[in-house]
């Protein structure tokens, strides 16, 4: 009966938490085009569940380019970890809402197999260059344009496009007049005939050439408290300030990567130096996620094989840190599986504007618009005259020709790149709220501006956590050095003792070398010793050592007496221990 009382009390105990993992968490993705698909998971339900659940509402084989990402309620951005539970790693209140992006951006967009992958990252694209991630010179962002205008509307009719059609694309977060009308040049005369997927490969092939492709930008500070921008590429990692690139550290050269609160530090080399590269974010939260996502570029880009990969700790000895591992495929082997793709090309949906194109229909088509949760300030119509007329006077084309191509190459080499007339600024798609230029930009994720590297060390180091460890530290460092000091004395002082005689000191000097000669080879020995007479290791070389004569004589006529001898003098100490 008490048997059963217990049983019942563990039963009772035990079903609120069943049910509680029987609970389905309702979850709403939101997928490239702006439409949305939702699903139920458990309370155990990894996150692979969800890429796995997105890739086959596609029918999309190529995955591993792809993942989901989310919002927590700090408004910090995060990525999905395929291998943990969805409901550790969301903070915010069910039901949850997540989005389907491109995390890595393939290197050589023509190697993709097919044409839905390619229509993907389309429209990943698209977004950057809506959102300003993706900047680029007045003739590519011309170019760029018009394929969207191409892929989406098909070839310029005069009857059905008024004048003024490309206003209702929403293509830039600032466009101009002037930009509008060489993107109808453009869509008129060089990409008539085109069908949707040729227009898309076409700004495939000119995206991947920019310096901004595949950039996600972290925005930081840099030491001297000027904004910068960190991203990571296919080729290394990247930082921006203004509109020049000012370092490019290739993944070759890359060692370490690691943070510490809010600074994050990239450890490499550059003309056979060690460089270190200090940068400091907003939040420990925004820093711990751009390390992550410089282990899994450098992991994904830059390893031969996934057997490769390594989990990387984010601090040094003196701290626990975090420890992250990336887990998936890299980049060859996808290319590699991708070329194994026998089945029949998937059906690619889409979106379709109707037959009529006339200007009314275009206004009122939301689709255009490809809105991200975090959303850009759009100039209103005063600002758009103002920007075209300052365009007009002041803004230069930036057409490639072979000697600006050169005067590229050469600021290349010394670290700096100009990208574009405009300012790199996509601190809109970052904030939870569209935030001008005027109002601060980035410089509102942080909670005060840095003046000085002293200043900003000291808010840094105002983080309570920081400040618990930065104690620990000293503390184990003072006593340390106390120890060295005392050690130091004593030695010197016994030192002085026998330094007075020549003779004695020789003397001295040989007896402990040998000493530690002998400490030495028994630290060797011993260990090894009771690996051959202890253990139980079936190893070929051992075992051949046991079976010899001698070893047999030593351990039945010394070892084993030896030790029943340590055994019975222990027993009587531990007897009269006990007896007292």
């Amino acid at each position: 009966m008490a048997n059963q009382g217990r049983r019942m009390k563990m039963l009772r105990f035990r079903s609120p938490s069943l049910r509680s993992l029987d609970q389905e968490i309702q979850v709403t993705i939101r997928l490239l085009d702006d439409s949305e698909i939702s699903c139920s998971i458990q309370r155990e339900t990894k996150g692979q569940f969800l890429v796995d659940h997105v890739c086959n509402h596609y029918s999309l084989l190529e995955k591993d380019y792809f993942g989901i990402r989310y919002v927590d309620p700090e408004k910090q951005r995060h990525w999905l970890e395929p291998n943990k539970p969805i409901v550790k790693q969301m903070k915010s209140q069910q039901p949850y809402t997540m989005c389907f992006r491109v995390k890595f951006y393939p290197h050589e967009p023509m190697k993709i197999k097919e044409e839905l992958t390619r229509y993907l990252l389309y429209l990943q694209l698209k977004r950057d260059v809506y959102h300003g991630r993706l900047l680029c010179p007045f003739a590519d962002a011309a170019y760029l344009g018009a394929c969207i205008v191409q892929a989406e509307l098909g070839d310029y009719d005069q009857d059905e496009h008024p004048p003024d059609y490309i206003q209702d694309f929403k293509l830039f977060p600032k466009q101009s007049l002037k930009l509008e009308r060489k993107i109808i040049d453009i869509h008129k005369n060089e990409l008539r005939g085109q069908c949707s997927a040729v227009a898309e490969l076409h700004l495939l092939q000119r995206a991947h050439n920019l310096e901004t492709y595949g950039v996600d930008p972290h925005p930081c500070k840099d030491f001297t408290g000027s904004t910068a921008f960190l991203g990571f590429t296919a080729t290394g990692f990247v930082v921006f300030q203004g509109n020049k690139r000012i370092h490019l550290l290739k993944w070759a050269d890359v060692n370490k990567l690691k943070f510490e609160g809010k600074t994050f530090y990239v450890i490499g080399i550059q003309k056979e130096k060690k460089l270190v590269l200090t940068f400091h974010t907003s939040t420990p939260a925004a820093c711990k996620h751009l390390w992550k996502c410089g282990v899994e570029n450098q992991a994904f880009y830059k390893c031969a094989k996934s057997s490769q990969i390594k989990t990387v700790s984010s601090s040094n000895i003196f701290f626990k840190g975090s420890r992250f591992r990336y887990s998936g495929r890299v980049a060859k082997e996808v290319i590699e599986a991708s070329s194994k793709i026998q089945r029949e090309p998937p059906e690619v949906h889409r979106l379709h504007f109707g037959h009529s194109r006339s200007f009314n229909s275009l206004s009122h088509k939301n689709l255009i618009i490809n809105m991200e949760p975090l959303v850009p300030a759009l100039p209103s119509t005063n600002e758009y005259e103002e920007t075209s007329a300052d365009n007009g006077k002041s803004t230069k084309s930036h057409t490639h020709t072979k000697g600006q191509e050169e005067d590229e190459e050469e600021e290349e080499t010394s670290g700096v790149l100009t990208i574009s007339e405009l300012v790199y600024n996509p601190c809109a798609s970052m904030l939870p709220t569209p935030v001008d230029d005027g109002q601060g930009g980035v410089d509102l994720l942080f909670q005060s501006p840095i003046q000085s590297p002293a200043r900003l060390l000291r808010e840094l180091h105002a983080d309570p956590d920081i400040q618990a460890q930065l104690v620990a530290e000293r503390v184990r460092d003072r006593a340390f050095e106390r120890a060295r000091v005392v050690g130091r004395s004593m030695l010197g002082s016994g030192l002085r003792l026998l330094t007075k005689n020549e003779r004695v000191n020789t003397c001295v000097l040989s007896a402990v070398r040998l000493i530690a000669m002998v400490i030495g080879v028994l630290l060797v020995a011993v260990p090894m010793l009771l690996l051959l007479l202890e253990s139980d290791i079936d190893v070929s070389f051992l075992h051949e050592i046991r079976q010899t004569p001698e070893f047999e004589q030593f351990h039945y006529e010394y070892y084993c007496p030896l030790r029943r001898w340590i055994l019975c003098k222990i027993s009587m100490v531990m007897e009269r221990l006990g007896w007292d």
